[in-house]
């Protein structure tokens, strides 16, 4: 078995603030709470923790719930991330190659439908779709947010129809780049264009920031992606990997 990870890292950025104490802090923290100098600990060293004190929801590696997309979907109120059954986060994963796809560009469910059939795999339910952009390159960088091609409504609801509930991108998002759909939908005055593929009125999940999809094989392997449960989040943080 071999276990590849997919995930980026939680760590100090913009987005994230972690305040790491080390072993002469929790020596200190020691004597402080329980009078005990560190003369009489283990190196004269006490216990090293961390506190995160800034984490979005979606600041890293993480699954989007449907409450995320709208507050209902199909007339009923949507799930948020704690409400998930737990048997969509393993399953088996397949990757669609999509790196011939440009920065704006649609993926298509004639895209996605061609991809399948040149793999000469048929979809089932509860696989775990990840399309392969090959934008995790830009991870970190200014530009990332504006990298990637995008999701259709339709291609992800055709993926929903085949049974469908998890579906990830290595790239800031499932949709096209937000402002290349906001300008469409600007110059076009139509609802339906920014934001489409999460707006599909379809409760499903999508992993977004995903990485190193690179020594995956098209189809053939495990994916367990199970995000952190949170209180009624609108998605959570996942160590998301491929088990080969």
């Amino acid at each position: 078995m071999r276990i590849i990870d997919l995930s980026t890292f939680i760590e100090p950025t913009s987005e994230i603030k972690i305040d790491y104490q080390d072993h002469r802090k929790g020596a200190e923290r020691i004597r402080s709470m329980f009078g005990l100098p560190a003369d009489l600990l283990r190196d004269e060293e006490g216990w090293a923790v961390e506190e995160i004190l800034r984490l979005g929801t979606h600041s890293s590696t993480h699954i989007d719930a449907p409450w995320h997309y709208n507050s209902r979907i199909q007339g009923k109120k949507a799930q948020t991330i704690d409400e998930l059954p737990m048997e969509w986060f393993f399953n088996d994963g397949v990757v669609l190659e999509m790196r011939h796809k440009e920065d704006g560009d649609a993926v298509t469910e004639e895209d996605v439908k061609k991809t399948l059939e040149g793999m000469g795999y048929t979809l089932k339910p509860l696989d775990i779709v990840l399309v392969r952009n090959g934008r995790d390159q830009f991870y970190g960088l200014p530009d990332y947010m504006a990298r990637g091609c995008g999701v259709t409504a339709e291609a992800t609801r055709w993926l929903y129809d085949q049974g469908i509930r998890v579906m990830g991108i290595d790239a800031w998002g499932w949709d096209r780049p937000l402002q290349k759909q906001a300008e469409d939908a600007l110059s076009k005055k139509e609802k339906g264009i920014f934001w489409e593929a999460h707006q599909a009125d379809i409760p499903y999940c999508q992993i977004e920031r995903l990485v190193n999809l690179a020594p995956l094989p098209p189809s053939g392997f495990k994916v367990s992606c199970f995000p952190l449960k949170i209180k009624n989040g609108s998605a959570a943080p996942a160590r998301v990997v491929a088990i080969l």
